[in-house]
């Protein structure tokens, strides 16, 4: 018996993107004082917008405008990829961190993918 969403805190995509929020925000608190309003601010912009997205789209009156919203959302996952490899490639953040960040923000994009197929064929 499968559990019903209710709203989109329900969503593991949403829960799992919370997560990669608070990791962003903590592992970029070590980053160079000079970053924190470049690098730092944009990491973050980026990784809460994934779950804000997610969140908003949910809110909406019609598939469209939710599907436009995970859109936005996974762009802001995209953005995000290429902050961290930044950082890595910096070396503000470790080859490890880096991984583990890349893989949950991979796994999150594969969520997302799935969760716009399923709402486009949806009729």
């Amino acid at each position: 018996m499968t559990e019903q969403i209710k709203t989109y805190r329900d969503l593991l995509v949403w829960q799992k993107s919370m997560v990669l929020v608070t990791e962003i925000y903590r592992l970029s608190k070590s980053f160079p004082k000079d970053e924190t309003y470049g690098l730092v601010s944009q990491m973050r912009r980026c990784a809460v917008s994934v779950p804000s997205n997610i969140a908003e789209g949910s809110g909406r009156n019609s598939t469209n405008d939710y599907i436009r919203f995970l859109y936005i959302a996974i762009a802001s996952l995209y953005e995000l990829q290429t902050q961290i490899e930044i950082a890595l490639n910096l070396q503000y953040l470790s080859k490890t961190d880096f991984d583990k960040l890349y893989e949950s923000s991979r796994e999150i994009e594969r969520m997302l993918s799935s969760l716009m197929k399923k709402l486009e064929n949806k009729d």
